[in-house]
């Protein structure tokens, strides 16, 4: 990794109560991954396993668990693990990819991807807290490794996450097996592609110290600072801009959907990547997570298409028979043997039909695009409306079921507005 420039991409943000104005919880995410990498919208139903099920991630088989949640993730087409989503107990997980010099041979090797750990923390976790322990339960025991890309094999990296819940949120960085957490109980935090985590330290594994002083990279008597140590003392621009803009939106305490959807839109921070460069915001995601005393639905809004300041996020809410659209869910690709490229040349599509068609008409070469662009704000506009209009009014016990299609009408009416 140390060989040539560490892609500038993705950031995660979560704002805590007393600064929201529902006093809930916000949480968002841009994903920035290769140009041309199709981010699909996928749901997937909880299911029960029976005893020594298997369960085959994007390189590694690991072991199943009995039980799994429902989860809705954003991910990349070609892996199994997604790069942000959420589940029906209110659990929401982002990730970020981490550099470090402290890295060996078999950290390359194909294992788990940060992209893996966050689907299986959404499929078995019932709380941030309890996603955190999975996590590092399954990092410790079977590692993190492989190439990030189905089309550079050179593209690997360590994670760290934010791992929010409907009261509380956790940083969690790591760097081989090794891992720090950091917990957020108020206010607001971000990640940005670099350790972030230096002495507030709130869990860690059980050999960490141990690893750092037997590598020299710790007397054992000054302050232990996990940045410092296993990365460095820079903090990336994008990071910093990020919390800028989180202090000064946050001051009113009346933070909004609105608030994070300005954030992850802001081109002039890096925050949002157009098509202009190699690694492009492929796909984003907010959700507004109710307080536990006020038990009304979370909402998770998704673009399913690239660049945030572009598209339209989309709602979502978990319910007993929730559907989504098969217009975000990207067609499966079962190579021919006798035509199938070397790994990392392939030359599959794999472009759901949202994505193509929001690719077509927002293209700089469209000449009613700013008009098409202006068309679909006014829609995500109606839609929060309407949903916030549904929440205010909402009851607990009240049914669910006219939110059953929610995903799937807005995507499909977007379909129509391209056609």
């Amino acid at each position: 990794m140390a060989d040539k420039p560490y892609p500038s991409s993705c950031d995660t943000f979560v704002v805590l109560p007393p600064l929201t104005s529902h006093k809930g919880i916000i949480f968002g995410k841009n994903s920035d991954r290769p140009r041309d990498e199709v981010q699909e919208v996928v749901y997937f139903q909880g299911q029960e396993y029976p005893p020594g099920s298997k369960l085959k991630c994007t390189y590694i088989e690991i072991e199943q668990v009995s039980k799994t949640f429902p989860v809705i993730l954003s991910k990349p087409s070609w892996m199994w693990g997604a790069e942000m989503g959420a589940n029906d107990q209110g659990l929401c997980i982002g990730n970020e990819a981490v550099w470090s010099f402290f890295e060996k041979a078999e950290d390359k090797e194909e294992k788990l991807l940060g992209m893996d750990f966050v689907r299986l923390g959404l499929e078995r976790g019932a709380s941030a807290k309890e996603a955190l322990t999975i996590i590092t339960e399954l990092l410790v025991k079977h590692g993190q490794g492989g190439p990030c890309s189905d089309t550079d094999p050179d593209l690997t990296y360590f994670n760290s996450y934010i791992i929010a819940d409907k009261e509380e949120a956790w940083v969690l960085e790591t760097v081989g097996k090794l891992w720090v957490a950091e917990k957020i109980e108020s206010g607001f935090r971000n990640i940005s592609n670099a350790l972030s985590i230096g002495t507030k330290i709130d869990l860690k594994c059980a050999d960490l110290y141990d690893v750092a002083k037997s590598e020299g990279l710790w007397d054992g008597k000054n302050v232990f600072n996990f940045k410092k140590i296993f990365g460095d003392d820079n903090t990336p621009y994008r990071e910093k801009m990020g919390s800028q803009l989180l202090k000064e939106m946050t001051k009113t305490k009346l933070f909004t959907i609105h608030d994070m959807l300005s954030i992850l839109r802001n081109e002039r921070a890096g925050i949002c990547m157009s098509y202009n460069g190699s690694f492009v915001s492929t796909g984003s995601q907010v959700s507004v997570l109710s307080p536990p005393e006020n038990p009304k639905p979370s909402c998770h809004w998704f673009t399913g298409t690239p660049d945030p300041s572009i598209s339209v996020y989309k709602p979502f809410v978990f319910t007993p028979n929730v559907q989504i659209s098969h217009l975000t869910v990207s067609p499966v690709f079962e190579p021919d043997p006798a035509k199938v490229l070397p790994r990392f040349q392939t030359t599959v599509d794999r472009s759901h039909p949202l994505y193509k068609f929001h690719k077509d008409a927002t293209s700089e070469s469209n000449p009613n695009r700013n008009e098409v662009i202006s068309k679909l704000r006014s829609m995500e506009e109606g839609c929060i409306a309407e949903v916030q209009a549904f929440l205010d009014k909402f009851e607990p016990g009240q049914p669910l079921s006219e939110m059953d299609e929610l995903l799937k009408d807005i995507v499909e009416t977007e379909i129509k507005f391209y056609k």
